[in-house]
């Protein structure tokens, strides 16, 4: 295996080892090409790309996380970044990364969530 993929593996594995904490169906997904549907699963209604690079290419991510979400037909792309010194032992510091337009529906979704909520108590 290539030091480029380690480096991916290693990252991939240890986005699904935090998330598995809140969501336990989560695990890596294997390679599927042009239909690619992210680098990983079970995360409800999202998918998740995971990049371990030292030079950050975001606008290309983006493009690519968006892609991959309209393949799984999901809901939520979301791009996580390892950032340069930031290691495995603290993944929850790593990055996520959405488009404004997408947090702000999230942000809305939530509100909504929040009053429908209060109404009911």
């Amino acid at each position: 295996m290539s030091k480029s993929k380690q480096k991916g593996t290693l990252a991939e594995t240890a986005v699904a080892d935090y998330l598995k904490q809140t969501f336990p169906a989560v695990e890596r997904r294997t390679l599927s090409g042009q239909n690619d549907k992210g680098d990983i699963a079970g995360v409800p209604g999202c998918v998740i790309e995971v990049k371990n690079q030292r030079s950050y290419k975001i606008n290309e991510w983006l493009k690519e996380t968006e892609v991959e979400r309209i393949n799984a037909g999901v809901e939520l792309g979301v791009l996580v970044i390892k950032p340069v010194g930031v290691g495995v032992a603290h993944t929850n510091k790593w990055w996520a990364v959405v488009s404004l337009e997408t947090i702000t529906r999230l942000i809305e979704e939530l509100e909504s969530a929040k009053r429908l909520q209060s109404s009911r108590d």
